[in-house]
């Protein structure tokens, strides 16, 4: 992955990409520990744009009873079956740019924003500053 670009003579932006995917790493790793049991339980693992997405097997019923169609874990999105991960992908990559920023930090950021807005009652899941950030950026411009 990296190797290309040091080929390229760009080490910088090689160095740049290789420090995001570190400073996630600890929040990745929760993601990756699921590889292996998502296989197990019939599903697949594909690398889609810098992330990981790891699909079905047990994630299709435990997504369905949690009603999630797609969660990010630092560069790792997971979700219950294809068509819900390519419906959400936009969506997740911000939340994994906004790992990418913020690094092991972004969990709690993100529950402290769902805390605030729920204290001043509003939808937690909405009003979260993460969530409309990423709602934001992933929606698809109008045109006039």
């Amino acid at each position: 992955m990296f190797q290309k670009e040091f080929q390229e003579k760009k080490p910088v932006k090689a160095c740049t990409r290789f420090a995001k995917y570190f400073w996630v790493l600890p929040i990745s790793c929760i993601g990756i520990l699921l590889i292996p049991f998502v296989i197990a339980s019939g599903g697949t693992v594909s690398r889609v744009s810098g992330a990981i997405e790891i699909e079905g097997g047990f994630l299709s019923r435990l997504f369905l009873w949690l009603r999630l169609e797609a969660l990010t874990v630092g560069h790792i999105i997971l979700g219950p079956c294809r068509e819900s991960l390519t419906r959400c992908r936009a969506h997740e990559h911000i939340h994994v740019s906004q790992y990418e920023r913020w690094g092991a930090l972004f969990p709690f950021l993100y529950l402290a924003s769902s805390v605030i807005v729920f204290v001043r009652g509003q939808d937690p899941y909405r009003k979260n500053v993460f969530e409309r950030e990423a709602f934001e950026a992933s929606q698809p411009e109008e045109t006039a």
